[in-house]
């Protein structure tokens, strides 16, 4: 969001997500050369082991894992707009990445976290966030993120009639006026890849950009293609997928849980998520929560 933010699908009869690609995030590790006797050496990694165990894990709150997420929380990313239910992808992946570290699902608690703050310096008030959030450099300067949890594209939508309704390349959306939700990389496709002569309509939440749509003050949205496909069966009238964006500079856009800049959980939460792609979680949750369907490619 995407930040973008967003989320939004899985409960709508009849609708379909893009499931993207759950590419493998391989991780390695190296012995210390420093050791000087197999004793030593047994201790260091048993040592680098204890430092992701529950007991040792500094928290925001003694004995609770907090996550942190946006309210409004959206299908498919969660259900019935509560967080802690367990129901929708990213609710799914907080609680398995919980478990992971050792927690009960009684141990989980969410707190609502606007997408701005959770990505801005500071203290947080949570253990991780999870809300679209893609990992970007610019990000990794104000905030930490884990290894990514899914792998994500933006796309181009609109209603039937449009403007832009039946453009097939990024060039044929030059001229339209299109807008995206405050600080997410959808906003930052638009100036980045689109580069409308138009200045692009900034929204605090995707809501009230699906609103501006809905009274024709902008010609499309953009948001990540799950987030697109729930915008078009669920809020709009005649809702349809102009095209998904190519990869930005080639790279493959992903989604991370956000952390506290230099939070000692970062390499554990990591590693957790890295085990969750490994034996095949995440690919189980996203084809649980997030239907494979495909949005046409623009040009």
């Amino acid at each position: 969001m995407s930040h973008m933010p967003r989320s939004r699908f899985a409960a709508v009869a009849g609708s379909a997500v893009l499931l993207a690609a759950l590419t493998a995030c391989g991780s390695s590790s190296s012995g210390s050369g420093a050791g000087t006797t197999t004793k030593a050496a047994g201790a260091a990694t048993t040592s680098a082991a204890d430092t992701c165990a529950k007991g040792s894990l500094a928290l925001a709150t003694p004995g609770k894992f907090t996550v942190g997420t946006d309210d409004p929380a959206y299908e498919p990313w969660f259900k019935d707009g509560k967080p802690a239910n367990g129901q929708g992808f990213e609710s799914a992946v907080a609680f398995a990445v919980a478990k992971k570290l050792g927690f009960e699902a009684v141990d989980v608690q969410w707190v609502t976290v606007p997408f701005n703050n959770a990505i801005t310096p500071g203290k947080k008030a949570f253990d991780v966030d999870i809300n679209q959030v893609s990992i970007s450099e610019e990000r990794r300067k104000a905030v930490d993120f884990s290894t990514g949890y899914y792998d994500v594209a933006q796309a181009v939508i609109t209603y039937k009639g449009s403007p832009i309704d039946g453009k097939t390349t990024v060039a044929d959306l030059a001229g339209a006026k299109l807008g995206a939700q405050v600080g997410t990389t959808s906003y930052k496709a638009i100036t980045d890849q689109i580069k409308p002569s138009k200045t692009p309509g900034v929204y605090d939440t995707n809501d009230l950009a699906v609103q501006a749509l809905k009274n024709k003050q902008i010609d499309g949205i953009v948001a990540d293609v799950p987030t697109a496909f729930y915008m078009t069966a669920a809020q709009l009238d005649n809702g349809v997928i102009v095209g998904q964006l190519p990869a930005a500079g080639g790279s493959q856009e992903q989604f991370g849980m956000v952390l506290g800049k230099g939070s000692a959980l970062t390499p554990c939460v990591s590693k957790a998520v890295d085990a969750l792609r490994a034996d095949g979680t995440l690919a189980k949750l996203a084809t649980q929560w997030l239907t494979n369907a495909g949005a046409p490619a623009l040009k």
